[in-house]
């Protein structure tokens, strides 16, 4: 299996204060990660330094591309928080085709496999109806299928999701998931979220980021296992239509 991203020994701190701890992870190919943890714990750091956001304290981080060590990634990310002007007269196919700006050549319009990329992403986000409306009349779960539009166009290696599921409708929610599914055929994920219930259902492996972090290959963990993991003890509650793991009891050194 060939790995893309290989974290090695990270530390990370915003001045003095130290959020991570000699962190360790490799990311592969195929991989659908699921990064849970305590507010606070160091989740969106990590993400950061995988983006190059931030460079760590100490430690390294690698990307591959198959099997050769390489600069960069392509890499898509749905950051929690978006900074967009919905007062800014942009409209949702605008946005989407925005997030093909690194491949355009100065100057120029977009070539048509590039505009047919952006239809394609369209209607993969059910955003037909709306493709050509200003993002300032989109509701909050609207403008987040757009803004999650805007990260795959580009056909990602990875795609880094953080707390996607924060607005996007209910409605468009098992949409949502099996979107992700798809995605997955031809992008490793990283998703992170605080909805241990969600993560769960979907991820192939769990990485519990607490200022260190604890990998657990495969998603069917023990309650046990959360509870040390996050230091507090956790009930997993259903969501939902999602399909849920069963909890295995079993040690973890």
């Amino acid at each position: 299996m060939d790995k893309l991203i290989d974290i090695e020994h990270v530390t990370a701190a915003y001045g003095n204060k130290t959020v991570l701890r000699d962190v360790s992870l490799t990311i592969w190919k195929d991989d659908f990660l699921g990064i849970i943890g305590p507010n606070g714990g160091g989740k969106t750091t990590l993400l950061k330094v995988i983006l190059g956001l931030l460079s760590p304290v100490s430690g390294t981080i690698r990307f591959y591309e198959d099997g050769k060590a390489v600069p960069s990634l392509r890499i898509g990310y749905l950051p929690q928080l978006n900074n967009i002007d919905k007062k800014f007269p942009i409209s949702v196919r605008e946005v989407i085709a925005s997030g093909l700006a690194s491949e355009k050549k100065l100057f120029r319009s977009f070539d048509s496999g590039q505009k047919q990329r952006v239809e394609e992403v369209i209607g993969k986000m059910g955003l037909e109806e709306l493709a050509g409306r200003a993002i300032g009349e989109l509701s909050g779960g609207q403008l987040q299928r757009v803004l999650l539009g805007r990260s795959i166009v580009s056909r990602p290696q990875v795609l880094i999701l953080d707390e996607p599921n924060s607005y996007v409708d209910k409605r468009f929610e098992s949409h949502f998931y099996k979107l992700l599914e798809e995605i997955n055929k031809e992008s490793a994920i990283i998703l992170v979220s605080h909805d241990i219930g969600t993560v769960l259902a979907m991820v192939k492996n769990i990485a519990c980021v607490n200022e260190t972090l604890h990998y657990h290959p495969g998603a069917d963990v023990s309650e046990e296992w959360l509870g040390e993991k996050y230091a507090c003890p956790i009930e997993l509650i259903g969501h939902g239509d999602l399909p849920h793991r069963v909890l295995k009891k079993h040690e973890h050194e």
